[in-house]
């Protein structure tokens, strides 16, 4: 019993700090609309990198940012003409910027755009998705962010379109990671407890 409260207290810490993942952890409760708030800021002074992880969207779109509310102007990471891992530099940021990220819609052109805060959606509605992401050969290590394409979300399967921004921290962690680590804490406490008992 003790091996097994250690282990998951392992892959608490492990999930954690992302060593064990080698897929960004994609939404989990497809059909309904994600339910977290994010809040995107500036990690460090200096480029912020976008990768493109992705896309299984019919519309063609491109990515943009916002950075203490002010739109930058710069759109990249076409999802009909990117290869996974191509990168795009979204220019300088100051470490605390706050960051928005848009999704432009090109084609049809009449879609949008949706942006990582949800309360300047015009359906009000909540476009994205995000956890941290390891890295891999092609995609940097950094904040993992996934796009519903479509008006009032689609299929809310949060994978129309995704991203890796290097350089981004977000306010809301993931919860898969919270639940293992809390898992991995109890399981502690537990053995801890019993050792004691037995004292």
């Amino acid at each position: 019993m003790k091996s097994i409260f250690m282990t998951l207290a392992v892959a608490g810490v492990m999930a954690m700090s992302g060593a064990a993942q080698a897929a960004p952890a994609l939404y989990s409760q497809v059909g309904t609309q994600n339910t977290a708030t994010y809040s995107f800021t500036a990690a460090t002074t200096g480029n912020l990198t976008g990768y493109f992880a992705g896309s299984k969207a019919d519309y063609e779109n491109e990515v943009g940012m916002m950075v203490n509310g002010v739109a930058t102007g710069l759109f990249g990471l076409n999802n009909k003409t990117s290869a996974y891992g191509q990168a795009f530099n979204f220019g300088n940021v100051v470490a605390g910027d706050v960051l928005v990220f848009v999704l432009s819609n090109i084609k049809p052109g009449n879609i949008g755009p949706w942006y990582s805060q949800t309360n300047l959606n015009s359906d009000l509605t909540n476009h994205v998705y995000s956890s941290y992401y390891a890295g891999d050969d092609r995609l940097s290590a950094g904040t993992y962010v996934a796009f519903e394409d479509k008006p009032r979300g689609g299929d809310f399967n949060y994978n129309d379109i995704s991203f890796v921004f290097s350089n981004v921290t977000t306010e809301v962690p993931e919860p898969a990671s919270i639940a293992l680590l809390g898992l991995g804490i109890a399981g502690l406490g537990l053995s801890r407890r019993k050792k004691a008992v037995k004292a």
